[in-house]
């Protein structure tokens, strides 16, 4: 039997109410190739076509305003389930975020939270990765984000991002000398990827720099003290990206995932975690699980 996917029902009524694909990606935080590849398999679903071109622009067709009243309807009755469950909801829901998704990821995860489960309280934890592991263990935290992959625990997908070499506008950049890093203290899989990738390349380095955490980073950043491997979602418009024109090497794509704490079932943290994983208009949540340790 054939089910209907609820992100891709929430993308098509947004796309009818932005009215083109760039929008509803910018307004859904998701590149337009995820937007379009979502309609491909509604359309895939049904059978049918639900958008023809017109000029530049594409529209919805006969089909596809049929689809729009479905959908709209199908959502609704999803929305006010979870409405009315939600109620039973209660408690205070702890997240745990690592420093570099603060700015990004983090925003949207509590928007969407207290958006979804008014009734919860909502902690928040920054923090390492394996710290953030330690205390999803224990069970001192409910959720995690973690651009760490671990397979003890159940997670989502939620973006994938790529990592580049991030420098001060006016970073005057020296290929014959080593490469001054930017680096922050304790573990970091930024730190991993950058010095495999250096070693792997043979280009020599030196740690110009160790700050406690992303403020620090970007400050010296700034002030043009060196070179740092980063998120490109950490770009500004007084930085720059240094790539394989200027000497260096290409770096891993990024997987940030949720992660949710063991032995939640029946709690108020799984039912929040369904909740959320219904109600996210992030990205496409794929259980990480299925991704396998190549996520990240």
């Amino acid at each position: 039997m054939r089910h209907l996917d609820m992100q891709q029902l929430r993308t098509l009524v947004t796309i009818a109410q932005t009215g083109s694909f760039s929008a509803t990606a910018e307004k859904l935080f998701k590149t337009q190739p995820a937007i379009t590849h979502q309609m491909h398999q509604l359309e895939a679903t049904l059978g049918t076509a639900l958008f023809e071109k017109q000029g530049r622009s594409r529209v919805l067709t006969e089909d596809g305003q049929k689809m729009l009243k479905y959908a709209s309807q199908v959502l609704a009755l999803n929305d006010e389930v979870f409405r009315v469950f939600q109620e039973r909801l209660q408690g205070t829901l702890r997240i745990g975020s690592p420093h570099d998704a603060v700015e990004t990821l983090l925003p949207s995860i509590l928007r969407q939270a207290s958006q979804a489960l008014p009734q919860l309280n909502i902690d928040v934890c920054i923090d390492s990765a394996p710290r953030l592991f330690e205390l999803l263990q224990r069970g001192e935290i409910d959720m995690a984000i973690s651009a760490r992959f671990h397979q003890e625990f159940e997670g989502l997908i939620l973006k994938r991002s790529p990592v580049v070499w991030l420098c001060a506008a006016d970073y005057v950049h020296r290929p014959d000398k080593a490469l001054p890093l930017i680096l922050a203290d304790g573990s970091s899989i930024y730190r991993e990827m950058a010095l495999a990738a250096l070693e792997q390349h043979h280009i020599r380095w030196t740690v110009t720099r160790i700050v406690p955490d992303l403020v620090g980073i970007k400050a010296a950043i700034r002030a043009g003290l060196g070179v740092t491997p980063r998120s490109i979602d950490l770009l500004a418009p007084d930085m720059r990206m240094l790539d394989e024109a200027d000497g260096l090497p290409p770096l891993p794509e990024m997987t940030y995932h949720l992660w949710i704490r063991p032995h939640a079932d029946d709690s108020p943290a799984r039912q929040a975690y369904e909740m959320l994983r219904q109600a996210w208009e992030l990205v496409d949540a794929v259980p990480a699980a299925r991704a396998g340790p190549a996520a990240g």
